[in-house]
């Protein structure tokens, strides 16, 4: 079934959109089929884990990256609603410390690509979202950090009026400047 793609302002993050069909009883749609991911991006990637999490209106969780086995994720939201940033972090990159934002929702069935050397980061809009996710690479707790959420310097533009809840870690991430990259 045909996947749409289109690049972001960062041209190695992508937005795909699967077809969708739909009728009174429901919707069907394929969420992940590797031949099909493959031929509209270009992308040969080995997935090896599959997270699932599910956090309440407000949660922020992020900016999450891993300085060794860095991940590449595939990311979308199953119920609810989020806005998910992705930031690069790669230093040799004419993008490095830009970022890109946008809707992911039940609704829309939009999904980001974001490869490895990304950090990763989104905030529910929905009284609760549950947010999937395949990874590239293992999660690795040893090598995992965590760039401030409102570090100026990337200067995201999160929905307006937000009162993040951020986890211990969250509440102590370093600004860019600061971060191992």
């Amino acid at each position: 079934m045909p996947l749409h793609v289109t690049a972001t302002a960062i041209p190695d993050l992508l937005v795909l959109e699967p077809q969708v069909f739909g009728d009174a009883r429901g919707f069907f749609f394929e969420s992940f089929n590797q031949q099909e991911f493959s031929r509209a991006t270009g992308l040969n990637l080995n997935f090896v884990q599959d997270n699932h999490s599910r956090s309440a209106k407000g949660v922020l969780r992020g900016l999450h990256y891993q300085v060794q086995q860095p991940q590449g994720k595939l990311v979308r939201v199953v119920r609810g609603a989020v806005f998910d940033v992705a930031v690069d972090i790669r230093k040799n990159s004419n993008t490095f410390g830009q970022w890109v934002g946008m809707e992911l929702s039940e609704d829309n069935h939009k999904q980001m690509w974001i490869p490895p050397g990304f950090a990763h980061g989104f905030v529910v809009l929905s009284d609760s979202a549950d947010f999937l996710y395949k990874t590239t690479q293992y999660y690795a707790p040893q090598h995992e950090r965590c760039i401030a959420w409102n570090d100026p310097a990337i200067g995201i533009t999160w929905p307006s009026g937000l009162q993040p809840t951020l986890s211990a870690k969250d509440q102590v991430g370093k600004s860019l400047a600061e971060s191992e990259c």
